[in-house]
């Protein structure tokens, strides 16, 4: 590859001793030189090929830190309920999607949120059969932690009945004792098996499309084994224009440890990442693990999707394999428990472990998460999309809720990602919610819980360099400078000069990763 320059761009470089430069040279994937057109063109030499910025803005290439590529590449050609607001009109969706699909296939999707519907309802099996009696049909919930399945879809994977609640997860059943189609938790697991798609590396290619255009350049995806089947098979034809670190299902985790498998594994485009294990369930399904149960339902605190000893058992066979560990946090005691399994395995050098979520933590656990070097791998779309649930769900807790600048205050590193297709995985609309604390709309004035608000550099940093630190990359990815990989997007809002509104509404005009253009608007 020949010598290229990119110039006359207003260049942030995420770099302490550099924060920014007008040029870069480029030599293969990495990059040579940082700084003044004049000094790169003197690194670079005679013969570089010159490449006009237009003057943009210029970032380092952005880095999803929890994204499931493989359900929003589905998503992409999916039924989507998120905007729905009556389950008529959820089931009117259903009926207009079937008919486009084969018979014998499966309908996918979701994203529904009976909490904003009017009235709220909580969906059954019967419904669906209603307009949708003879293919499948499993949709998950918004938060992914509820799936609403038909007849035919609970025929498939075996459950009536007799089927007993399987640990970590709950089979809601009629007053006769009937499934009613509401799987919560592990309970829907045997369905979402069922649910892989044959085409997943054409989907995978035309999602990788999408999160280029976003500005995206790496992700840690938290998908399945077909996931990373599917990315092998785009790399080794090269076509794969995206970085990947991915996780290890818990599932999993015996059989890739039979393999050899390590964290950090693989080569710039595709790495082995942590095991993903989860510990509760999720906020908006009501199955997040608190030390106190939700406002008006004093018997529920949540789920222990994982109990404590198989975590710190789970965490230790992971460590000595040389495998980090991501685990789904999101109540305060269950962020409380995997913050003691961690210190419970001791120290592991070389690993990074997480936690995914870290939502809602008791006020000294943070100072703990500090200590023990664990990475928060927070979503702060989902802190605005969360403020009525919170509010109404957890009224009256002491508890430190999409705690930033708390983590940040004392010492936690933060790694940004999106967590889509459970929110949209547009990178410029987390800056947004990090800096304000405010809905797209600008809701709640001020900003909700304002003292955690972030400045753009912190909350751009946790969405670069920060991700890249949780995958063990910060030595390759995250800043430009000189030795570092040639991944950078050129904007038009510079988000250190423009309003936090007009950063959400960012446009990518290029996407170059190593060092080549792989998007253009």
């Amino acid at each position: 590859m020949s010598m290229r320059v990119y110039r006359n761009a207003a260049i942030h470089t995420g770099d302490s001793g550099n924060p920014t430069a007008q040029a870069m040279a480029v030599d293969g994937e990495r990059l040579l030189a940082v700084g003044t057109e004049a000094e790169v063109r003197e690194v670079a030499g005679g013969g570089a090929e010159l490449i006009d910025l237009d003057g943009a803005a210029v970032l380092p290439g952005l880095y999803d830190a929890h994204i499931h590529t493989a359900q929003y590449a589905q998503s992409l050609d999916a039924v989507d309920l998120r905007d729905v607001r009556t389950l008529d009109e959820a089931l009117a969706m259903v009926a207009a999607h079937a008919k486009r699909l084969r018979p014998g296939a499966w309908l996918f999707g979701g994203r529904w949120n009976s909490n904003a519907w009017d009235p709220p309802a909580q969906p059954d099996r019967y419904t669906l059969d209603s307009v949708c009696p003879d293919l499948p049909v499993a949709l998950p919930s918004v938060d992914g932690h509820t799936v609403w399945a038909n007849s035919a879809a609970l025929r498939l994977a075996g459950i009536d009945a007799g089927t007993p609640d399987p640990v970590g997860g709950e089979i809601v059943r009629d007053a006769s004792g009937e499934p009613t189609g509401i799987l919560r938790e592990s309970a829907s697991y045997p369905l979402r098996d069922l649910m892989v798609s044959a085409d997943l590396r054409d989907q995978l290619r035309a999602a990788q499309e999408e999160l280029l255009a976003l500005g995206l350049t790496s992700v840690h995806d938290i998908d399945g084994e077909d996931c990373r089947a599917a990315y092998l098979e785009l790399r080794e034809a090269g076509e794969l224009k995206l970085r990947v670190h991915k996780a290890i299902p818990m599932i999993h985790l015996e059989a890739a440890i039979a393999e050899g498998r390590r964290t950090g594994q693989g080569d710039d485009w595709f790495r082995t990442g942590p095991v993903k294990i989860f510990s509760d369930g999720a906020l908006g399904s009501h199955t997040c693990h608190m030390s106190e149960h939700f406002a008006g339902e004093p018997d529920n605190a949540g789920i222990a999707v994982t109990p404590y000893d198989d975590l710190v058992a789970l965490f230790g066979k992971a460590a000595r394999a040389g495998i980090a560990v991501a685990t789904h946090a999101i109540g305060d005691q269950a962020n409380h428990l995997v913050i003691d399994a961690y210190e419970a395995i001791g120290h592991t050098p070389g690993l990074r472990h997480r936690i995914e979520h870290a939502q809602h933590l008791r006020p000294a656990d943070l100072a703990r998460m500090a200590r023990l070097g664990i990475v928060a791998s927070m979503q702060p779309v989902h802190c605005t999309s969360d403020i009525d649930l919170v509010d109404s769900l957890l009224a009256g807790h002491d508890l430190a809720s999409y705690a930033w600048r708390g983590m940040l205050n004392v010492g936690v590193p933060l790694a940004f990602g999106s967590d889509a297709p459970v929110e949209h995985p547009n990178p410029f609309a987390a800056l947004y919610a990090a800096v304000t604390r405010t809905r797209p709309d600008g809701s709640p004035a001020g900003g909700w819980q304002p003292e955690q608000r972030l400045s753009m550099g912190e909350a751009l940093a946790a969405h670069t360099l920060g991700a890249a630190y949780a995958a063990g990359e910060d030595d390759r990815k995250g800043v430009l400078a000189p030795g570092r990989l040639a991944d950078f997007i050129a904007v038009d809002t510079d988000p250190f000069a423009e309003s936090p509104d007009a950063v959400l509404r960012t446009k990518v005009m290029t996407t170059v990763v190593g060092g080549e253009v792989r998007w253009q608007r």
